[in-house]
């Protein structure tokens, strides 16, 4: 069975778009369209397909994209969560019978 990787991408139609700790801002003179579409095709370069618009606000939008998984695209696994050892906030255990 094939594995997807996500991408989403926080944009704002004025000038700025954000995804993944990474800001993109728009260039002196640019136009808005131009500005959307290079972020767009170097999304589109690296496999990322548009699958998704979540509108915001007049003016920003989540953008979310999909490609098939590639290595390092997954970060580890957390370990399941044990009802026998203590938490990691170093909090009260909690005991079960």
């Amino acid at each position: 069975m094939a594995q997807w990787a996500y991408k989403v991408a926080y944009i704002d139609y004025r000038g700025r778009i954000s995804s993944e700790g990474l800001e993109t801002l728009m260039g002196d003179n640019e136009r808005r369209s131009a500005f959307a579409r290079r972020y767009l095709n170097t999304l589109g370069k690296e496999g990322w397909e548009l699958v998704g618009i979540q509108p915001l606000a007049s003016n920003s939008a989540y953008y979310v994209f999909k490609r098939a998984a590639q290595e390092g695209d997954f970060a580890e696994d957390a370990p399941p969560a044990s009802s026998e050892s203590a938490p990691a906030s170093g909090g009260p255990s909690i005991e079960t019978a």
